[in-house]
């Protein structure tokens, strides 16, 4: 009799075994794994940000979906993530549209473009004037998409962080300075000797005097970046990019292949994030002012004649544009431009 109940208990375990293995297989079978980078360094609160997400997206779905993060340029250099969403190297990746202009021009009139829509205005004009829509149409020949909700506007950026003090135009000609997007290319018609190199890279260059200015992103993110060590002037405008936008590409397959239910749970963790990211930066460059004025940093605002300088620049810059580039140029910036007309009556 013993060796009966033995035997059945035996029986028993056998069983639940290999329905615990069959479950267990089940759901591997059934578990996606995607793989998404930031692109900046570890200390960039937009990566801390999108790592935070990765993992909210793997929580909330409670593992069917497994979202690794990864550092800006650990699986492809730095501002090159949306290459490699397009290739299936990675299946998303939160960056700045402008890195993207040898592929679309019109990318810089979404990411810090000088003249630009301010954050609420750009985070609306997104989600519900078409912009995500025309993203779209602008990526088309390329696996990747974005969506309503998928862009975090951000603060105004700093205008520079710089070794020299900038109070007139002239100041700005033979500046050796950081830039990116069409707000460099504005800067260099000005007269500055503009270079682009990955906001990893900053520390060192401006060390080094391969720089003596740079632009990169809000007082917030720029103080944990620890910038209040390598530039004595802090100078802010909103002249250059009135906000500084970041937004999540997706490889076009992958999104395909999710579960509805799974799509909606992104695009809901998603919304939710970005939109907390704004607000987050938001309150902190308030705070991050005081701490580069108390290290000892000169924290002042760009003279109007300047600012109304690179106003007029960026104007005639704009229209050469829309007259040469593909048709989406266009659309997208007269989208724009008529959406702050009507936004701006409101206010």
């Amino acid at each position: 009799m013993i060796a009966q109940k033995k035997c059945f208990v035996a029986f028993v375990t056998m069983v639940l075994l290999v329905v615990a293995l069959a479950a267990s297989s089940a759901f591997a079978a059934d578990k996606i794994v995607w793989k998404s980078s930031g692109h900046g360094p570890a200390t960039d609160p937009s990566q801390i940000y999108h790592d935070k997400l990765c993992k909210a997206i793997t929580e909330a779905s409670g593992g069917r979906l497994e979202v690794k993060a990864f550092v800006g340029g650990s699986v492809v250099p730095a501002t090159q993530e949306v290459d490699a969403v397009s290739q299936g190297v990675l299946q998303m990746a939160y960056t700045c549209p402008m890195y993207n202009l040898d592929k679309w021009k019109a990318a810089g009139l979404i990411s810090s473009r000088p003249g630009g829509l301010p954050g609420e205005a750009l985070r609306t004009w997104f989600n519900y004037g078409g912009g995500a829509d025309l993203m779209n149409k602008m990526m088309e020949g390329h696996d990747v998409i974005t969506f309503p909700g998928a862009l975090s506007p951000l603060p105004a950026e700093v205008f520079l962080h710089s070794k020299k003090k900038i109070e007139t135009v002239e100041d700005l000609k033979g500046l050796k300075m950081r830039a990116s997007g069409d707000g460099g290319e504005i800067l260099a018609r000005m007269g500055a000797s503009v270079v682009f190199l990955p906001g990893g890279e900053l520390y060192e260059a401006m060390q080094r005097g391969t720089i003596d200015a740079f632009e990169y992103s809000t007082l917030a993110s720029n103080w944990d970046m620890h910038f209040n060590e390598i530039a004595k002037y802090v100078i802010l405008s909103p002249s250059r990019a009135p906000s500084d936008p970041q937004a999540f590409f997706i490889n076009k397959k992958a999104w395909e292949a999710l579960p509805d239910d799974l799509k909606q749970l992104v695009q809901y963790v998603i919304g939710n994030w970005t939109q907390a990211q704004h607000e987050f930066l938001t309150y902190e460059s308030i705070k991050a002012i005081d701490k580069f004025k108390e290290f000892g940093c000169e924290v002042y605002k760009l003279p109007k004649e300047v600012e109304a300088a690179i106003a007029a620049e960026a104007e005639k810059f704009y229209q050469e544009k829309a007259a040469t580039e593909d048709p989406i140029y266009a659309e997208i910036l007269n989208s724009m431009n008529s959406y702050w007309a009507s936004y701006s009556a409101t206010q």
